[in-house]
């Protein structure tokens, strides 16, 4: 599998940050952080082909290397991106977002408990299981294995 190249791990770094800046007020770092940023590197997978020509992309709207531009540019570059959208975007989109959230730092500023659903487990609130009763009456509609 390919590795990013340095511009692209310039550009994917600024594009996490535009996506998910820090913010002071929250005590919360942005995606562009260092151990946030490395999650997200080491996170890409099978995802490659798409967040390299998502980064592509931006290269070819900016004219240059998307990180080298200026802000202004990189803004109205992203901007055009975003209305495209595309599987490019939904790729850097969930990888950006779910490295983000699992950062130690992000759960606790959102009050969550920095450790894995097991063994504790979480309490979830019992529903009213008779809302599957329609679905349950309702004859089968597909074929049995062996």
């Amino acid at each position: 599998m390919q590795n990013l190249t340095d511009d692209e791990t310039r550009s994917l770094r600024c594009v996490a940050g535009m996506m998910i800046p820090a913010s002071a007020a929250h005590a919360v770092p942005g995606a562009d952080d260092d151990t946030i940023f490395a999650d997200i590197v080491a996170g890409i997978g099978r995802d490659m082909a798409h967040v390299k020509q998502a980064l592509h992309r931006l290269d070819h709207l900016a004219g240059d290397t998307f990180a080298d531009r200026d802000l202004a540019t990189r803004l109205t570059d992203i901007g055009t991106f975003q209305k495209d959208g595309g599987v490019e975007l939904a790729a850097l989109n969930r990888i950006v977002v779910q490295c983000y959230y699992r950062d130690d730092r992000v759960m606790r500023s959102l009050g969550m408990d920095v450790r894995p659903p097991f063994p504790k487990g979480f309490e979830v609130e019992q529903g009213d299981w008779s809302l599957l009763d329609p679905v349950r009456a309702r004859p089968a509609f597909y074929r049995r294995t062996p």
